[in-house]
């Protein structure tokens, strides 16, 4: 399935579970918009990385469920930014940030606790993200050598795993109709797992495990 056909099945899924909660949730039941930027990462002892910005935007409802609990589904959708260190062919000590691109569609079921009802909220629960390819930003650096391997290039590892899970974590803090968020997503699948059915010049067990601080705000109506 094409990520554009997820992004519509996936907005379809929420809109039917948002219309079948609002029978279900009559005490407090909210549809949210949420957008903010992405502080990315892998975790991995094939690459040398560094953290890079992106952005997310999504659709969450937030409903009452039992004393100060809460239920939160949404969907979401990121334009996440990797940046893996490189350097080109016969020239060991020039060193290049290599940045790649990965979008993604997810599907997040929270539990939130309400410290402060409406007001503050501790959140957690499972995210299903779908992404497409780790796009190089560029093609001048497709053949530069990934620093961390004698032969892999920055243009063989764009094909990541496209089914993820995740464990995501957080705090909301603000009103009934507006709240800012952060919050931390953690792979608990292999990330790079694609890559080793690849093969390459040399013995690589790729492993790498997603890193995602999500800073937004969210508007409820």
């Amino acid at each position: 399935m094409s990520l554009k056909n997820l992004i519509f099945v996936t907005l379809a899924t929420f809109f039917f579970h948002f219309s079948f909660a609002q029978h279900n949730y009559d005490e407090y039941n909210r549809l949210g918009i949420a957008g903010g930027i992405t502080i990315f990462d892998v975790s991995t002892s094939n690459f040398t990385t560094k953290k890079a910005t992106g952005i997310a935007f999504g659709f969450t409802t937030r409903g009452s469920f039992y004393n100060n609990f809460d239920l939160l589904y949404g969907v979401g959708f990121t334009n996440n930014k990797l940046i893996l260190m490189g350097r080109e062919i016969g020239n060991l000590s020039n060193r290049h940030e290599i940045e790649y691109t990965i979008q993604s569609a997810q599907i997040h079921f929270l539990g939130s606790y309400n410290i402060i009802q409406h007001n503050l909220s501790l959140e957690l629960g499972p995210v299903l993200n779908i992404n497409g390819k780790m796009k190089l930003k560029t093609e001048r650096y497709e053949d530069f050598i990934l620093e961390g391997t004698n032969t892999v290039l920055a243009q063989d590892v764009q094909d990541i795993s496209t089914v993820n899970f995740l464990i995501m974590g957080g705090l909301t803090v603000g009103l009934e109709n507006f709240r800012l968020t952060a919050h931390y997503q953690y792979g608990v699948t292999n990330i790079f797992n694609k890559l080793n059915e690849k093969e390459f010049n040399e013995e690589i067990e790729f492993e790498g495990k997603s890193g995602t601080v999500i800073l937004g705000a969210v508007i409820y109506f």
